[in-house]
């Protein structure tokens, strides 16, 4: 009867057609759907699940592709325009291609778009598009390796970052790049991520940290969007904000840049006015608000054998009732709400839907709007963690040793939990201590190994904790890893590179399958004061140095094999070398990426790129000084053999 009112009333006052199922009493037309796929996920994000994971759903209780395309073309024929699929991590869901094709079958849906992590992007990316993905976003929350690894309790930063070069280069507009901000982890990043929408014509959205049940959510860890705004005005006061009629995001450009910024302000500022979405879990409830604990089971309902219209009858109740706006960001985290990896499952539900009580079986609608019966109760603490045995939660931490020096767990726990007081007394202290800040007018800089020289001591501490290489080992102790022309571990350790007799060979590579390849290498040039300033100043009696040196790197590259004899000639796909100035140091960082599709990998072209630019650099500058050192020659990361390497910043 409610539900027949509401349409009579949009009737009666002239609104434009559109589904009284999907329209709230306050106007609101839910036009955009979320479906999460699965609730698994290849990353344990520290803002997303527990420190000891999640107790996963049976199978049998999550929605069937044919469930979920069955629910999709019911909400598309009531006005749904655009789909979003979510996770857990949506691309590890073996049939998302086929639900994206059928998807894209739907008369009326205008958007299909994807919200992932990014490590499985580059594999994936141009069979999406070909299925009829329009749009995606990528998670992101740091641009130091060794940080986004601690964030997100696993490995795969240069995954992320060539998925995100990969969809601009197949042309998504926009390529959205989302980050949680999250006070004394990456708060000081802000500026390096909007210096990425310099060259790059990216969005990105900053988020302001969010309370869900195990992550662990504290006021003081929140930096509000004001904060933010303000401080990326202090490196760009000519930011401008641009009127884009989005409900979610307030967005923001610097002049001249390719990209823009935008804020996602749920916690300062919410959007519940103008909010048009709703949530659909793996596991079938319908949620209307991200924040609110109500939910209906649709899986009980289709597997009930209901008819089109009394799940319509079940999804405009819920809708119907949905709350003028969330709790606000004091009493969200007081209750009780899903991990947002399980997000709009209840938190004690029946195994199976044979135990549901009769009453959910029958599929009333009062009974099915379901709230935690533990709501209330919570209110005054619910933020523990969850009391089920954690599945596959890895540690963030991984040391060579078990033993951990006294300095570095000093380290790690200021890194963790560290708060300057000062800083919340918004808005007189809000912006970084001068250690951790860029100086105005000072370019940004993307060279991990610069970065690294910018951050205060606790915070490089804590990146020596993390061992790239230490999570397997040999039984011997006294054996070292050998390695497989750079892409694995045989059995034993030994030289690949050498025959029964000891005599210099070259591997075969010919039974191993091609794959894509991609290697990262450094090295410091020492210039001393006279040459640095030369140099950054471009007044070097030879020219631009930097130039030279960089066209020099990219040759050498490739020319790799003719220079070490056991090496394989490759086909490059791309080799970039970049050269950053560190004045506090008077250096100059080279940074070299190789990739191809091959089998064997790229590290030597990578190394041999980024010597023979610090000895070109060499070169050019030894008129002016023969004080130059040329150190830290050495492989950064690399990815696509038998296992990847990411050395610790």
């Amino acid at each position: 009867m409610e539900t027949r009112s509401r349409q009579e009333r949009l009737k009666d006052g002239g609104i434009l057609p559109f589904s009284a199922f999907l329209t709230d009493n306050f106007g609101r037309r839910h036009s955009y759907l979320r479906i999460s796929l699965t609730e698994k996920c290849n990353l344990r994000c520290q803002y997303c699940m527990p420190d000891e994971g999640v107790k996963l759903t049976p199978r049998s209780e999550l929605l069937s592709t044919a469930e979920v395309l069955t629910l999709a073309r019911l909400f598309v024929r009531e006005g749904v325009k655009k789909i979003r699929l979510t996770g857990g991590e949506p691309l590890i869901k073996p049939d998302v291609l086929d639900v994206i094709k059928e998807l894209r079958k739907l008369e009326g849906l205008e958007t299909i778009a994807v919200t992932t992590n990014g490590m499985n992007l580059v594999r994936l990316l141009p069979k999406l598009k070909d299925a009829g993905l329009d749009l995606i976003n990528i998670s992101l929350d740091s641009l130091v390796p060794a940080k986004f690894e601690f964030i997100v309790r696993r490995k795969g930063f240069h995954k992320v970052m060539e998925g995100i070069d990969k969809a601009i280069e197949m042309g998504f507009n926009p390529v959205k790049v989302n980050c949680v901000v999250m006070r004394g982890l990456n708060e000081d990043e802000l500026l390096d991520f909007v210096a990425l929408t310099e060259k790059k014509p990216l969005e990105v959205r900053f988020i302001e940290y969010m309370p869900f049940d195990g992550n662990k959510w504290n006021f003081k860890k929140m930096v509000s969007y004001q904060e933010m705004l303000d401080l990326i005005r202090q490196q760009w006061p000519d930011l401008e904000r641009l009127e884009n009629g989005r409900t979610t995001s307030k967005a923001f450009k610097v002049p001249g840049f390719k990209g823009q910024v935008g804020f996602i302000t749920s916690m300062s500022e919410h959007f519940c006015g103008s909010c048009n979405r709703l949530r659909i879990t793996a596991d079938g409830s319908l949620k209307v608000c991200l924040f609110g604990n109500s939910e209906v089971s649709l899986r009980d309902v289709l597997r009930s054998g209901a008819s089109d219209e009394e799940l319509l009858q079940i999804i405009g109740a819920a809708v119907g009732g949905k709350k003028k706006q969330h709790a606000g960001m004091f009493n969200l985290s007081k209750m009780k709400n899903r991990p947002m990896i399980h997000i709009g499952a209840p938190p004690q539900r029946p195994s199976s839907p044979a135990t549901l009580p009769d009453s959910r079986r029958a599929f009333p609608m009062a009974s099915l709007l379901t709230t935690d019966p533990s709501t209330q109760a919570a209110r005054g603490c619910c933020s523990g963690p969850l009391k089920s045995v954690g599945t596959r939660a890895g540690s963030h931490i991984q040391t060579e040793h078990r033993e951990v020096s006294g300095h570095t767990k000093t380290a790690l726990t200021k890194f963790t939990s560290r708060v300057d007081e000062q800083r919340l007394r918004y808005p007189q202290s809000m912006c970084p201590p001068a250690s951790t800040s860029r100086t105005l007018g000072t370019p940004p800089v993307f060279c991990t190994q610069l970065m690294n020289g910018e951050r205060d001591v606790n915070r490089r501490s804590v990146r020596l904790c993390h061992d790239q290489s230490s999570s397997k080992k040999t039984s011997d102790p006294t054996q070292t890893s050998g390695t497989d022309d750079g892409d694995g571990r045989p059995d034993e350790a030994r030289l690949t590179h050498t025959d029964a007799q000891g005599r210099a060979a070259m591997v075969d590579v010919g039974g191993k399958a091609p794959t894509r390849r991609t290697a990262t290498a450094s090295a410091t040039v020492l210039l001393g004061p006279t040459a640095f300033r030369l140099l950054r100043d471009h007044q070097l009696a030879k020219g631009d140095a930097l130039a030279v040196a960089q066209l020099s790197g990219i040759m050498a590259a490739k020319q790799t094999s003719a220079l070490i004899p056991l090496c394989h000639p490759l086909p490059l796909d791309h080799t970039s070398v970049t050269l950053e100035l560190a004045e506090p140091r008077n250096a100059a960082v080279v940074t070299a990426t190789c990739r191809c599709t091959g089998r064997t990998g790229v590290e030597m072209e990578a190394l041999t790129a980024a010597s023979v630019a610090a000895l070109t650099l060499y070169d050019m500058c030894k008129a002016v000084s023969h004080d130059i050192i040329i150190t830290d020659v050495k492989l950064v990361s690399k990815t696509g053999g038998k296992r990847d390497f990411h050395r610790p910043s």
